[in-house]
């Protein structure tokens, strides 16, 4: 039985040694027919096989693959006969022009070309030629241009050369007539409109070019809902769909699909330790997981829990640790569990930036938290490519790390594209209080160094104020903000209160974060001053007429701990500003305070209680100018006039040297719930100002006080706001105002 199956095994090796025979012979030769411009050395360089190789089926369709990716084939045949190697080419034609007809802007031709398949003086693909043309649309529409056209001509010439010829009809602009939100949406339309950065189309919006459809707004504004909603506690939000319905011919509703699902509540926090770490060190981590419990979900505050794992990484003793988050989803509540552990030692070798055409390399640079020669960390590495894309340059953010195995190191290779960073805008308001028309020209990337450049201006019944400035957001590689600004600005209170000053000047200071949410600003003013007085002004007024200059140092405490600067809903912001005369006639000293805190009451509301404090007085005890005189700001004392309440001189409102105010704000979100448009709110609002350091006995301190109700209006002109305060509390000589509206858009 034995030698049976050693027969059987003998005749079966035999057998697959004759069919490997078979299939798989040496290549004696060779030959290529069929080419012109391109050599016979040149075609062997694109194959894998040579005289002398054995080769079979496999190898004859990789040889017929590596010739067709070379795009330089029309038509390619491949055959083995008689130990020779035949390989039959007919060669694309060679693109000698390619042109670009109907489009006059040089940006958006530059935008076309880039990274474009069909050049001149390389081989022509037809399927390249297609590929081009759904990339030179897909540009047109990620511009607004969806009622393009675009033809595209081939011309065969001699010698076999073709001529490409693109005849682009961009159409008019597509604009944004609607925006619409459906879905389990939860907030209103006019909250989430605030949110996005597309808008709808009027026709007064003559420079914004938010109105017009642009898909890369349109993703933009979905990673924006997004993150708003999981800022608010909607961990499972679906942006199901993002689409643009057309209306008519040129107008199109933006339409969202939104699921916010239920509100998550964070749960169990826990931290897992290797055993031989010290807990110690990890306590901050602890504590914030006490403050977090029973919290809304929100991004920002996982944010803030990886900056403490972040701190406590820079130890020498825990470079290389890394942590994985571990989420658990039971009924609302979301039980998270942070895993530290030690990882293997490895350093970074290489950072590759690519793609940065317009912004300089350091601007990037400088927003990476690790750098070459450093330990390797996941947690950096991430942060790392999020300071990047914060930075609002650029359209695509992209990363990949490649392990070096031969030096046990890892190179990091970022990508980013490019996209415009200017900004026109224009902006104006009507309202009880009168109207104003502003207008600026910004731009947040000067040169590709980081640069903002920001000029403007704002014109109301009586005041104008104008702007130039520069920021520097990381000067000098310190991480620190320098900027200066030139500012010029007219107060005409002659119909009021009888004088009028003029301001021009300069400014320089830095601001930088000092601590975690601890921020310090230094600054530096010089204004030249003029003022001029009338008939109707007091005598004591008329005194202070004439020119001065001074220069002030300013100093900025900033303690802030909101849960998010724009649409704010918990945390506190705690700002102290002081004034420090250096050349002044009046040596004037100058204390600001303001105090902010944000809760809810319940469900979908939002309050907030608001504390401020503010004095004016000579170091020498002189009297300080008109113009540095304090008035209540009108948003923290609704239900009377702008200006029109304290001491008095004569007939004149004249301000004082302290004031202050407590604010009460809340929404009533049952009110009006089913409209997208309207919001309503209750507030109180207490405030008093007095001091008059040349004549102590002008009087006209007391406490200022009302309640009333606001409507918050997204109206087809922009928005609307209306109050109506009753004063509770006044004091003899104050102007009372129930009734306050105003509207403001952009252009």
């Amino acid at each position: 039985m034995s030698s049976i199956f050693t027969f059987l095994k003998f005749v079966f090796i035999v057998l697959m040694l004759l069919s490997s025979k078979a299939i798989s012979n040496t290549i004696d030769k060779i030959e290529i027919t069929g080419n012109d411009r391109i050599t016979d050395e040149t075609i062997r360089l694109f194959i894998s096989v040579s005289k002398n190789d054995e080769i079979n089926d496999i190898e004859l369709n990789n040889i017929l693959n590596d010739l067709y990716e070379t795009n330089f084939f029309k038509n390619i045949v491949v055959n083995f006969k008689d130990q020779i190697l035949l390989i039959n080419v007919e060669e694309n034609p060679i693109i000698e022009n390619v042109n670009y007809n109907g489009i006059k802007s040089n940006r958006i031709l530059d935008l076309i070309k880039q990274d474009t398949f069909i050049k001149s003086r390389s081989s022509f693909n037809e399927n390249l030629l297609k590929k081009e043309k759904l990339k030179i649309e897909n540009i047109l529409k990620n511009l607004g241009y969806y009622n393009s056209n675009l033809e595209i001509l081939v011309e065969e010439t001699k010698n076999n050369l073709v001529n490409i010829t693109y005849n682009i009809d961009l159409g008019k602009k597509s604009k944004i007539k609607k925006i619409t939100f459906i879905g389990n949406k939860v907030f209103k339309d006019k909250k989430l409109h605030r949110i996005i950065t597309s808008s709808e189309y009027k026709f007064w919006k003559f420079i914004s070019g938010r109105k017009y459809l642009n898909q890369n707004s349109v993703s933009f504004d979905e990673r924006l809902l997004q993150n708003f909603y999981k800022n608010n506690g909607y961990y499972n939000v679906k942006i199901n769909s993002s689409f643009a319905k057309l209306i008519d011919s040129n107008n199109f509703e933006l339409i969202f699909n939104i699921n916010s699902g239920p509100k998550v509540f964070f749960g169990n926090l826990d931290l897992d330790l290797p055993s031989d770490f010290d807990e110690k060190n990890f306590s901050p981590i602890i504590e914030l997981f006490i403050k977090t419990e029973g919290k809304a979900y929100s991004i920002n505050q996982i944010d803030k829990i990886l900056d403490e794992i972040d701190t406590i990484t820079t130890l020498e003793q825990y470079k290389f640790i890394k942590a994985n988050v571990t989420e658990n989803i039971k009924d609302n509540l979301i039980n998270l569990k942070f895993t530290v552990e030690e990882s293997e030692k490895i350093f970074v070798d290489r950072i590759n930036i690519t793609g940065n055409t317009i912004t300089a390399e350091n601007v990037i640079r400088n927003q990476l938290l690790l750098d070459e020669g450093d330990p390797f960390s996941e947690i950096l590495v991430t942060k790392s490519i999020n300071n990047i894309k914060s930075l609002n340059f650029f359209k695509k953010v992209g990363s990949k790390v490649i392990i070096n195995e031969d030096n046990n190191t890892k190179t990091i290779n970022i990508s980013v594209e490019e996209k415009p960073t200017g900004e026109i805008y224009a902006t104006a308001g009507a309202g009880t209080s009168g109207g104003s028309f502003g207008f600026g020209v910004k731009e947040n990337n000067f040169l590709g160094n980081g640069i903002g450049l920001d000029t403007n201006f704002e014109l109301t019944s009586e005041t104008f104020k104008g702007k130039f400035s520069v920021t520097n957001p990381n000067f000098n590689n310190t991480d620190k903000t320098l900027y200066i600004s030139a500012e010029s600005s007219e107060n005409d209170n002659y119909q009021n209160f009888g004088y009028k000053t003029n301001k021009t000047g300069l400014i320089i200071g830095t601001n930088f974060e000092y601590l975690n949410d601890f921020y310090l600003g230094l600054s530096n003013s010089n204004f030249y001053e003029v003022i001029r007085t009338n008939s109707t002004a007091s005598a004591q007024q008329q005194a202070q007429e004439g020119n001065y200059w001074d220069s002030f140092i300013k100093l900025d405490f900033n303690y802030d701990k909101r849960n998010q600067k724009f649409q704010t809903n918990s945390g506190f912001r705690s700002f102290y500003s002081l004034d420090l005369p250096i050349l002044s006639d009046t040596n004037t000293l100058k204390n600001y305070y303001n105090y902010d805190h944000y809760f809810d009451f319940f469900e979908n509301n939002f309050s907030s209680i608001s504390f401020y404090f503010q004095t004016a007085n000579s170091l020498n005890n002189k009297d300080i100018k008109l113009s540095e005189r304090i008035n209540i700001p009108s948003s923290r004392l609704r239900g009377f006039e702008r200006g029109r309440v304290g001491p008095k001189d004569g007939d004149d409102f004249i301000g004082g040297n302290y004031a202050y105010s407590i604010n009460f704000a809340s929404n009533v979100p049952f009110l009006f719930e089913e409209s997208q448009k309207l919001d309503f709110l209750i507030f109180a609002d207490a405030a008093d100002i007095w001091g008059v350091d040349y004549d102590s006995s002008i009087k006209g301190n007391g406490i200022r006080s009302s309640i009333g109700v606001a409507l918050d209006w997204m109206s087809p002109l922009g928005p609307m706001n209306f109050s109506l305060a009753y004063p509770i509390t006044k004091v003899t000589g104050d102007k009372t105002e129930s009734f306050r509206f105003n509207l403001g858009t952009t252009f």
